[in-house]
């Protein structure tokens, strides 16, 4: 199984994820992230598209290593990672699909002015990461269309991370 936490970046995954994978016997974090990183270390880079996310070989490799890892260790994959492209989920859920892997996705969510104070005082990336505030508006835009009603959404405005993550351990083992 996979629990999928998505969100907007600074929106807890990370923090989230690693004490949801302390809650769920047998489980383990995977950073889809870390792909990326490897697409992006390839020289002569790939050609920039400001995202690997929007590379095709990205998504595909996702569901091939969690897939594998899966069916190496077995238990549950925890991972924190941002999905704002309809088309791109769709992607990769009929992949995990295909290869009989259920998925629990989850959205972390706080509203707007909580997610720009988040950002302005977050002290792992950085004060007000541009990067971070320029997925801001695009978030909402998958909020408002298809994520939310794609996801269990998991409202952190007024919750801590462990608090979040107890609610996601708890929908996830019952």
């Amino acid at each position: 199984m996979i629990v999928w936490l998505n969100g907007t970046h600074g929106a807890g995954k990370t923090t989230t994820g690693a004490l949801v994978q302390q809650l769920i016997p047998d489980s383990r974090v995977f950073d889809a992230e870390k792909v990326g990183e490897a697409l992006m270390d390839i020289k002569p880079g790939l050609p920039w598209t400001g995202n690997f996310q929007h590379w095709p070989p990205w998504r595909p490799l996702v569901v091939e290593t969690a897939r594998h890892v899966l069916d190496y260790a077995g238990g549950t994959l925890v991972m924190p990672m941002t999905v704002l492209v309809e088309e791109y989920w769709r992607e990769i859920s009929a992949g995990l699909a295909r290869h009989g892997i259920p998925v629990r996705h989850f959205v972390l969510h706080a509203d707007h002015d909580t997610l720009r104070e988040r950002i302005a005082e977050d002290t792992v990336v950085g004060p007000n990461s541009p990067f971070r505030l320029r997925h801001l508006d695009p978030y909402a835009e998958a909020a408002r269309t298809w994520l939310h009603a794609e996801a269990e959404v998991v409202d952190t405005t007024h919750l801590a991370p462990a608090e979040a993550a107890q609610r996601i351990a708890k929908a996830v083992m019952g």
